[in-house]
């Protein structure tokens, strides 16, 4: 996939292109991939998604916190497995907001990207305000010489796909539905920080995770079996998220893993939790030997699924 940063359109090949944000790459997004693929090769042309490397919500608004499912480069890692041709990276920015749908596809896609097909979400729309219909996007076409093709929905067993679907589910911690849905695990990517360094002496160490975007969302809190993945290798482990309440840790939220029989230091690394499933919430215990019984619990538990 060759990666394309608003450059003109003549280094481009003509091309079927669909367009979207495309966070977190779930199977609704990866079908309607496939169709713009489809359409390529019947076509002779080249395939590519149009997408932007920062949420059009957030350019508008600075104070905007999206929530995002994959970070730009997860994204980027995502659409690269999808074999399609082109990743057009657009910058949004106000200008490209007051464009109205027939100029978006005639300065931006026609001649800036030679795009000769589009194919459209069924649910999507673009232009300033979104206040126009697919028919709106035909009979533009028709007028500038661009073939626009209506995509198939996507049905998951009568569940709409969606992003934000996806992050209600994290949410609420559903992490096996939100897989259902994505494709794949969820996950965190982050480097090991230093913590309170009290699961040490109660005889569960643990890895504290700075996440490295602010912006990534984070699962509900509680206690989630995970894998842990670094070095080119992946364990088991037990997640917490949350403020540890037996232990008082305030207002401040932490992300912890304790690694199943793993006794190495690893801080300052660069580490992948995937989610696999979730196993409790967070609970207050009346002390630090009920929270440790619990531990015990929890890791019997996670050991059953990932061992």
């Amino acid at each position: 996939m060759q990666i394309i940063r608003n450059i003109p359109g003549t280094l481009l090949e003509p091309c079927v292109a669909t367009i979207g944000f495309f966070d977190g790459v779930h199977t609704g997004h990866r079908f309607l991939i496939e169709q713009v693929k489809e359409v390529a090769a019947a076509r002779g042309l080249r395939s590519a998604l149009i997408t932007f490397p920062v949420h059009p919500r957030k350019v508008m608004k600075a104070d905007y916190h999206p929530e995002l499912l994959t970070t730009q480069d997860e994204k980027i890692a995502l659409l690269a497995e999808t074999g399609v041709d082109y990743c057009i990276m657009l910058d949004f920015t106000p200008e490209v907001s007051w464009l109205t749908a027939r100029d978006f596809m005639t300065t931006i896609l026609q001649e800036r990207y030679r795009v000769q097909s589009l194919v459209i979400g069924y649910d999507h729309r673009f232009g300033h305000n979104r206040s126009e219909s697919f028919e709106d996007y035909c009979r533009y076409g028709e007028e500038i010489g661009m073939q626009v093709v209506l995509a198939r929905a996507y049905i998951c067993k009568e569940i709409h796909i969606s992003s934000s679907v996806i992050r209600d589910y994290l949410h609420q911690g559903d992490v096996k539905m939100a897989a259902r849905c994505l494709g794949y695990d969820y996950f965190l990517d982050g480097t090991v920080v230093s913590g309170y360094q009290v699961g040490r002496k109660i005889g569960f160490p643990t890895a504290n995770l700075s996440v490295d975007d602010p912006d990534k969302l984070v699962p509900a809190d509680g206690v989630y079996a995970v894998q842990v993945s670094f070095d080119g290798c992946t364990y088991a482990g037990m997640l917490n998220i949350g403020h540890r309440p037996t232990l008082n840790n305030g207002v401040n939220r932490s992300i912890e893993v304790h690694i199943l029989h793993f006794h190495s230091d690893i801080y300052d690394k660069f580490i992948r939790i995937s989610f696999v499933q979730y196993i409790r919430p967070e609970m207050k215990f009346d002390g630090i030997e009920g929270l440790i019984a619990q531990l015990h619990k929890d890791a019997a538990a996670v050991e059953t699924l990932l061992l």
